[in-house]
């Protein structure tokens, strides 16, 4: 290869990385566009997602922890607490799903907890720093579950008023559902999409794609904040976590809360024998999120434990700022509250209030619309 050559595919490389370069290439940039957005945008392309998903790791960290700054306190992390309120015996056949009634895993179903049981669970999670109380129920779906939905929402009530932030995650739901939970005060509610839709097929056939569309559907018509993001390291190319985000960007309006979760293998499930996703997927996803996302909670989920101390870290510079932390999350090992107090005051993070994310949102989001200028929140 010549030097001319090599010359002209590093200018390539800095016209995609950069955009303009001191005006010699007058090519539009998406990242660099991004890093000076002013407000969330929901009309990404794929190409665009992209092109900010392959960026060079170094430059794109950098570009998310610049978004991060713009629309959130860098060092506020979210504490969650999630409890299993229903376990096993689901009908569904997710293959990543140790719950599933198809896998043998020897996980033993068990009935709903009682509401006394939830609510004792919930004020040892806000005791030990908690501010979100998160509840998870094994089944397909709310049809027939008249007292199932009742004791929920009892659940939902009271946590509210210990003043804690509530989520569940119970399948699909229909409208009138929806507005029930959000009547009892819940504050957000848990549907991921795991991948993208192309990919989908091979990992669940029990529910369709558009079946958890149009579930995010009712609970964002509710007025309840949804929840949803996807599960990395089920088999998936890079396209298929670009496709998620997409998606998930595209929305009428973004999610509050995008978890990432890194694949849990569990023995007996179909996906029993994969390995966790390598960490520089894991970090690229969190990036291209963050900068696509500028404005939702991205949520280091399953699959943090296996994360050293530093690489949790890495997460959380490149725009991560919420953990699930307890006893357990649903039937796989947590980072415990003690830990994750260490690491916090170690590194100079510092647990969210209750709502402070929506509390502090608009805010934070005008603050960005008057210090960017008129012709780049035009172009946003």
């Amino acid at each position: 290869m010549s030097l001319r050559s090599i010359s002209l595919s590093s200018r390539a490389i800095l016209r995609r990385s950069y955009g303009t370069v001191n005006n010699k290439f007058p090519f539009p940039n998406v990242l660099q566009e991004a890093t000076t957005a002013s407000v969330p945008r929901t009309n990404w392309t794929r190409d665009e997602v992209k092109e900010i998903y392959e960026t060079p790791l170094s430059q794109l960290t950098y570009a998310a922890a610049t978004v991060h700054r713009r629309f959130h306190d860098p060092a506020a992390i979210q504490m969650c607490t999630l409890m299993n309120i229903k376990t096993g015996g689901c009908s569904e056949d997710c293959s990543y799903c140790a719950q599933s009634s198809r896998h043998n895993t020897g996980l033993k179903a068990t009935k709903m907890s009682p509401v006394d049981e939830v609510l004792a669970a919930a004020r040892t999670a806000k005791a030990n720093g908690s501010t979100r109380f998160c509840m998870g129920a094994a089944w397909r779906d709310m049809r027939g579950r008249k007292t199932s939905l009742k004791n929920v929402k009892q659940m939902v009530s009271g946590i509210r008023e210990m003043g804690m932030e509530v989520c569940v995650t119970l399948g699909m739901i229909d409208e009138n559902q929806a507005k029930e939970l959000k009547d009892a005060g819940l504050t957000a509610y848990n549907h991921n999409l795991d991948t993208s839709r192309e990919f989908y097929p091979t990992i669940i056939t029990t529910r369709s794609y558009d079946e958890r569309l149009k579930t995010l559907s009712h609970v964002r018509d509710a007025g309840i904040n949804v929840c949803s993001g996807g599960i990395l390291g089920l088999g998936e190319a890079d396209s298929d976590r670009i496709g998620l985000i997409q998606t998930v960007a595209s929305l009428p309006s973004h999610p509050e809360s995008f978890p990432v979760n890194a694949l849990v293998p569990i023995k007996g499930t179909p996906l029993g024998d994969r390995k966790m996703i390598p960490f520089d997927k894991l970090l690229r996803t969190i990036a291209t999120a963050r900068i696509v996302l500028p404005a939702t909670i991205v949520r280091l989920a399953a699959g943090r434990i296996s994360l050293s101390e530093e690489q949790q870290v890495a997460c959380f510079n490149a725009g991560a700022n919420a953990v699930f932390t307890g006893e357990k999350m649903l039937t796989t090992d947590c980072n415990g509250w003690d830990e994750d107090r260490e690491m916090f005051e170690r590194w100079g993070f510092y647990p969210m209030r209750s709502f402070e994310r929506e509390s502090s949102a608009s805010a934070k989001v005008q603050d960005v619309v008057e210090d960017t200028p008129a012709q780049t929140a035009a172009s946003a």
